[in-house]
């Protein structure tokens, strides 16, 4: 597949001809006003360091005083030094960029909202490898790892991962996302920040077990006795209260290797764990948990190949999409030293639910990802933030650049979003 025809193949998934995707493909977008937010390298800044003593604006946050109000303006400053070694970056990604200007539109008509980012990558070439499951001779191991983990640092694993755009909408009703957006969200304990809780750890918390999670992903501080302490989880039944009364943060990311094939992005929300909103992902492990091996590969006939290997990387996008171009995996079709297949395979006839709200369109060209992110009004999901026309709701952007994730991305301050209704971001009424 050319990188050219990325969009077309976007189009094409999202709705197969339909009016959803005509309405895409048919926006003047010339005539959509641009914002412009940069976003920076957060580093292990987390809910707990902006609260403590060595975080100059500690009094200030705990006053529930907005961010901004003291670094409006010096987003590429902070990035700048941030991302190099330091207090809170015990471990720098070697040449990455301290911040990335990302440009947001937003229209709607009577049915969806439709988000446009745009923004440069720092590679010469579009993020939309993933891991691999590669055959060593003996067994099937994965092979490609992000870049701040260790075995990408040492060199004993290449840096390979899908770029990412995300969002975090809130309506209001999440206490200090307002103020302090993304930093309700990521705590000590967590993949890559401080103090990072043990597989013990997380095996031995109440919480944790109940929701049947094996590690500390982000969550909102109500959802804790202690909203500086993970293991200080609230009951299951207090939890649902705060779900009900829309006490969560609602999380879309558009994925460039898990998601962007099938012309989609992804669904969840942010309370005592990050969660998939119900139903099914269009995304999928590849590997049988038993064997380790691979369940599907690539169907030879249709594209040519079953697997790749190292050298065929990043020539083409090396997509495993379950009912155009995958068929059962074969542990008798001659197997060789190298050969790779993807760790994930993607499908959008397989995504249900309120899981499989968003559509989406990727394309890469000359360095720059344009991506249209599709949202339907008025969703009644109990897991969803329902957009309405005169709402206007509280933002925050994220983008996962450089085979990277985690805190290795890029991150906005809070923006406000209004549709049909004055804001920061205002959406622009389609005809």
């Amino acid at each position: 597949m050319k990188k050219s025809t990325v969009l077309l193949v976007g189009i094409t998934a999202l709705a197969s001809g339909s009016a959803l995707a005509a309405s895409v493909d048919k926006i003047d977008w010339a005539k959509v006003p641009t914002s412009t937010v940069t976003l920076f390298y957060p580093g292990q800044s987390s809910y707990e360091w902006v609260r403590g003593s060595t975080h100059p604006g500690a009094a200030l946050v705990k006053t529930n005083t907005a961010c901004i109000m003291c670094h409006a303006g010096k987003e590429k400053a902070m990035g700048n030094k941030l991302v190099k070694a330091g207090p809170l970056e015990p471990m720098p990604v070697k040449g990455k960029n301290g911040s990335i200007d990302l440009k947001v539109q937003v229209a709607y008509d009577t049915q969806n909202a439709f988000f446009r980012f745009q923004w440069k990558t720092l590679n010469p070439f579009p993020g939309s490898e993933h891991q691999y499951l590669r055959f060593d001779g003996k067994e099937w191991k994965v092979y490609g790892y992000p870049k701040l983990d260790k075995v990408v640092q040492d060199g004993t694993q290449p840096g390979i991962y899908e770029d990412r755009m995300t969002i975090m909408i809130d309506d209001g009703k999440v206490p200090g996302f307002a103020q302090q957006g993304c930093w309700l969200t990521c705590h000590d304990g967590e993949r890559d920040m401080q103090k990072v809780a043990s597989k013990d750890d997380a095996a031995a918390n109440a919480l944790l077990a109940a929701i049947k999670k094996k590690d500390v992903r982000k969550y909102l501080p109500a959802s804790r006795d202690n909203p500086s302490d993970w293991k200080t989880g609230k009951s299951l039944d207090e939890i649902a209260k705060l779900k009900a009364a829309g006490g969560f943060v609602d999380l879309m990311q558009w994925r460039a290797h898990r998601s962007n094939p099938v012309g989609m992005a992804d669904d969840g929300y942010v309370l005592e764990y990050r969660n998939s909103d119900d139903g099914k992902n269009m995304f999928g492990g590849n590997a049988d948990k038993e064997t380790h091996m691979p369940k599907f590969m690539w169907d030879e006939k249709r594209v040519g190949y079953k697997s790749i290997t190292a050298d065929k990387l990043r020539q083409g996008e090396h997509f495993l999409i379950r009912e155009q171009n995958a068929v059962p995996f074969d542990p008798k079709a001659g197997w060789k030293e190298g050969d790779m297949i993807p760790d994930y395979i993607t499908s959008r006839e397989d995504a249900k639910g309120s899981a499989a709200d968003n559509n989406a369109v990727g394309s890469w060209k000359n360095g720059m990802w344009t991506v249209v992110l599709v949202r339907p009004l008025n969703l009644t999901n109990d897991d969803d933030k329902a957009l309405k026309v005169g709402g206007v709701y509280n933002v925050g952007f994220a983008v996962h650049d450089d085979n990277i994730t985690t805190r290795g991305h890029h991150v906005s301050f809070v923006k406000t979003l209004g549709i049909g209704a004055k804001a920061d971001i205002q959406a622009t009424k389609l005809k």
